[in-house]
């Protein structure tokens, strides 16, 4: 329906005011490519749309300002790493206060423990470690799960992002056979050696992949969101998780994003029952940290393989995991900020927003979508939700998407960076989600012009 030929002349305008707002990131964008290589930090934060990635001054709360002193509703949240608002209070506070009392020391601290209990409590899983990421809290987990089934392969979900874990960058091609996903760098080895890799909701390729005898984990969101929100079909999971004790395969649950939906996530929401568990970004508020639960059952075989004797602890961990600057952070944002009352809060702001953007696709009949997940909500360029990855992955437009993503960001609206995604945190407000149904109402209006 859109017309590219007036979508173009709508990215130019878009294109050209940027730089009239930008000026000063654009002075230290040029700065900076003298001594990082894209004049950014890490390599993704040059792929947002624009000329350039903007220079942020300041962020608190769902807000930030960038160097030019241009305000913003972050509806990206970090993707999920300020989940909970820019620098909430409790946690500035016990960050602050753990600052004079040291930040790392190789041994446990007594909010480690705090931290062990609540998790318990949310996830139904008795024992925890911690790492410095989700992604080493996935890559431990594997390894673990090697070592205690005698398997080598994991199942991973068509599509899927567990951070940058090796064994999980493989996708499906044209034959259905396993394959390194497009953009993969440097993979060390041939990702079929590793990994098996089957469709969301497809609960007969699922057994067929663990049939072989050979896989040691199923890794997998229990709904997928970095190729966009695509939601477990009824019995799905449940399912997942019988295939997996059939099969002798460890059953991991990701839920670094899905605990929008609740403190829990959907482990506790769907009354799930992992083997496993990970978990990172938003549980300490924006400092890098990441756990990893199990049953007692998968403890007590690690500990009958792996003998004190032997100090190298063979790939699990790193010296700053489980910090005492980490732990303190955790404790007080799991129990004072991503707790209940703020999750019924997050997740009606979710739902607000989400309807927004519903009526405005239905007022100016455009073939798309909006899925939920509790304070998330997406919009794919297809009519109907999708099923699997691939389906979700087909439901792009990166024109569209680049276009929406720099018009917004000149209206002062920040959404996630590679889908059309935005979170709810405990300081966003109904006023900041009207904005966005104002400004993106506005834009389809002008989207459907001839």
């Amino acid at each position: 329906m859109i017309n590219r030929d007036h979508l173009a002349k709508l990215m130019k305008k878009e294109e050209k005011r940027f730089l009239a707002r930008t000026k000063k990131s654009a002075a230290l964008f040029a700065e900076a490519k003298k001594t990082m290589p894209g004049g950014v930090p890490m390599s993704w934060m040059a792929k947002w749309p624009g000329a350039y990635p903007l220079f942020v001054k300041s962020a608190k709360g769902a807000h930030f300002k960038d160097v030019d002193g241009n305000s913003y509703i972050d509806f990206c949240l970090g993707d999920t790493g300020s989940m909970t608002g820019h620098s909430p209070a409790a946690t500035v506070a016990a960050i602050k206060k753990q600052l004079n009392s040291g930040l790392t020391a190789m041994l446990p601290t007594e909010d480690a423990l705090a931290v062990g209990q609540d998790l318990t409590k949310r996830f139904g899983l008795p024992l925890w470690q911690f790492t410095v990421s989700a992604t080493d809290a996935n890559r431990h987990s594997i390894r673990y799960c090697r070592l205690v089934t005698g398997k080598q392969k994991i199942i991973v979900i068509d599509k899927c992002y567990h951070g940058s874990v090796d064994e999980t960058f493989a996708t499906l091609d044209a034959n259905g056979k396993t394959v390194k996903r497009e953009g993969n760098i440097g993979a060390p080895v041939d990702l079929a050696e590793t990994t098996r890799v089957v469709e969301f909701n497809n609960l007969a390729a699922m057994e067929a992949a663990l049939a072989h005898g050979d896989v040691a984990a199923i890794l997998m969101e229990p709904a997928m969101t970095n190729i966009g929100i695509v939601l477990p079909e009824k019995g799905y999971l449940e399912a997942v998780g019988k295939l997996a004790k059939k099969y002798g395969a460890v059953w991991i649950i990701d839920e670094t994003h899905t605990i929008s939906v609740g403190p829990g996530g959907m482990t506790a929401l769907h009354k799930l029952k992992p083997d496993m568990l990970t978990i990172g970004k938003a549980i300490a508020g924006g400092l890098p940290t990441g756990t990893f639960g199990m049953t007692k059952a998968i403890a007590d075989q690690i500990a009958a393989k792996v003998k004190r004797e032997i100090v190298d602890t063979g790939g699990i961990g790193s010296t700053l995991a489980g910090n005492a600057l980490s732990a303190a952070a955790m404790r007080v944002t799991l129990k004072k900020v991503l707790n209940e009352k703020n999750f019924k809060k997050m997740i009606a702001l979710g739902t607000r927003w989400s309807d927004g953007v519903d009526a405005s696709i239905k007022e100016f009949g455009l073939p798309w979508h909006c899925n939920r997940l509790g304070a998330r909500g997406e919009y794919i360029f297809a009519p109907n939700a999708p099923r699997t990855g691939k389906e979700a992955a087909d439901g792009g437009d990166f024109e569209l998407e680049q276009y929406i993503h720099l018009r917004l960001l000149n209206d002062g609206i920040l959404l996630t960076p590679f889908h059309n995604m935005a979170l709810m945190s405990p300081d966003t407000t109904k006023e900041d989600v009207d904005a966005h149904t104002k400004a993106f109402r506005k834009l389809c209006a002008e989207l459907v012009q001839r």
